[in-house]
């Protein structure tokens, strides 16, 4: 995808301010379980991020931030479970395993991106049977759809849970993405132009994500944009959360 300058600075600036907003979005509008899925789904693509963009401080203290808001979103919920609590750990270790591993992409056993994906899975399924009917999960489903993308433009193909088609863990942007777009169109809010604005922008990318090819290219052939993704993402589930 090609932008300016000039959007890309508003881009960036918008997505600064309302990363900001995020805390008071997750306090007032998303269930504690779907907390739980996004953080889990953030933290596993600011891995993805740090390592793809070459060990950059800002994208670690970003990572170091999210795993400590999944750990208090996990602390916070009003029932737990043992199997949630393991595959919290279990999710951690994976991550840090991540980051110790060398920067290179040698350095990367060639297992680590199946375990990576089983450790995230194992979070938001243990999490989905702590939440109550009808949860939206639209923010959970599109993080995780950003998961998918960052993985195919730094690790590879993410392995999503194949046997769950009927709910989002087994599902990739060929069900989610026209999911996102029918919930979408059921929210009222004021500023409901806005939100679509900019989920056309970003809807755009995950469409050309082409998971149904083992061949790590877009469907109309250009970059990867996983930067773009990953920041638009952010911006777009924390207004959703918040409304």
């Amino acid at each position: 995808m090609r932008n300016t300058p000039f959007l890309r600075h508003i881009f960036l600036c918008l997505s600064a301010a309302l990363a900001g907003l995020a805390p008071l979005a997750f306090a007032t509008a998303a269930s504690q379980q779907e907390q739980v899925q996004v953080q889990a789904s953030r933290a596993t693509s600011s891995l993805m991020l740090l390592r793809g963009e070459g060990f950059q401080k800002k994208h670690l203290s970003t990572l170091e931030a999210d795993l400590q808001a999944l750990a208090g979103a996990v602390q916070s919920l009003p029932q737990g479970s043992d199997a949630l609590r393991s595959a919290h750990q279990e999710l951690v270790l994976q991550i840090r395993r991540g980051v110790a591993f060398g920067p290179n992409e040698a350095d990367l056993p060639w297992r680590y991106p199946e375990e990576l994906s089983k450790a995230l899975l194992g979070v938001l399924h243990e999490t989905r049977q702590l939440s109550p009917e009808g949860d939206s999960e639209l923010a959970a489903k599109l993080e995780y759809l950003s998961v998918q993308y960052l993985s195919r433009a730094y690790l590879g193909n993410f392995e999503i849970a194949r046997e769950q088609t009927d709910n989002y863990l087994g599902q990739d942007e060929r069900k989610l993405v026209p999911a996102i777009d029918a919930e979408l169109a059921t929210l009222d809010a004021t500023d409901l132009s806005k939100l679509k604005v900019r989920w056309e922008y970003l809807k755009a990318a995950l469409n050309d994500l082409n998971s149904q090819s083992s061949a790590l290219q877009s469907v109309s052939g250009r970059a990867f944009a996983p930067m773009t993704v990953y920041r638009h993402t952010r911006s777009l589930t924390a207004q959703w959360m918040a409304i």
